[in-house]
């Protein structure tokens, strides 16, 4: 949910529109009044604040979710007629993520938008699993049945690619062109070595890499009777 916070109603409900037609949720507010009321309702994911409102001014609101530990981290984009550098400085000193100037197209605000959405937002941690076998993108480890499995980067990315792709059936030139690239085509039994060494380091989960006669490799959950 991203909140707008513009005391021109035209503008806000061009802003709005513009918002909600690239894919996000949004809702519009004329003044820090009706913003604060939303904010007991739900935290949205970035605010769009103008500078100059009725009441309450934007700078001023900036403030308060940058003193409250439950708003702090909420990212805000300062929107505003005034272009002069002092007026960005004062804003951006005060907590804001980013500035946009009046007049700004549509798509320069969505292309903000987004742009602070990715810069804020906390990584996404993705651990993929297979058996005992797991697999933490982020951190670049590999554990079976909750021990540490000690990988070369070669072995790693076979893994990776197994798991990503469980009951596929690889070729060796499918895996070496994959992980070892085109310079090595040709050279199978390279795979196999390490397709070896790899179920050796997964010890009792190693039998989920499986041979497939005369074709291949593939990984399965469950193992073999």
């Amino acid at each position: 949910m991203i909140y707008c916070v513009e005391d021109e109603n035209s503008i806000r409900e061009l802003m709005v529109y513009a918002m909600r037609a690239s894919g996000f949720e949004a809702a519009g507010f004329e003044s820090g009044e009706g913003f604060w009321k939303a904010m007991k309702d739900r935290t949205p994911e970035l605010v769009v604040l103008d500078v100059m409102l009725p009441g309450e001014d934007g700078l001023t609101i900036l403030k308060k979710l940058r003193s409250h530990p439950a708003t702090a981290h909420i990212p805000v984009i300062m929107a505003t007629a005034r272009g002069s550098e002092y007026d960005k400085v004062i804003g951006l000193d005060g907590g804001a993520d980013d500035y946009l100037v009046k007049p700004f197209g549509m798509m320069e605000m969505i292309s903000r938008i987004k742009a602070v959405l990715r810069r804020t937002s906390p990584p996404q941690t993705r651990i993929l699993s297979c058996g005992g076998i797991a697999l933490d993108e982020s951190r670049h480890t590999v554990t079976v049945n909750g021990r540490s499995a000690a990988l070369t980067l070669k072995e790693y990315e076979l893994l990776k690619l197994f798991m990503e792709n469980q009951g596929t059936v690889f070729t060796r030139e499918m895996l070496l062109l994959s992980i070892w690239g085109m310079e090595f085509l040709g050279e199978t039994r390279t795979v196999d070595v390490h397709i070896g060494t790899l179920r050796t380091k997964l010890a009792e989960e190693g039998s989920l890499i499986r041979t497939v006669r005369g074709v291949g490799y593939k990984m399965e959950d469950g193992h073999e009777p």
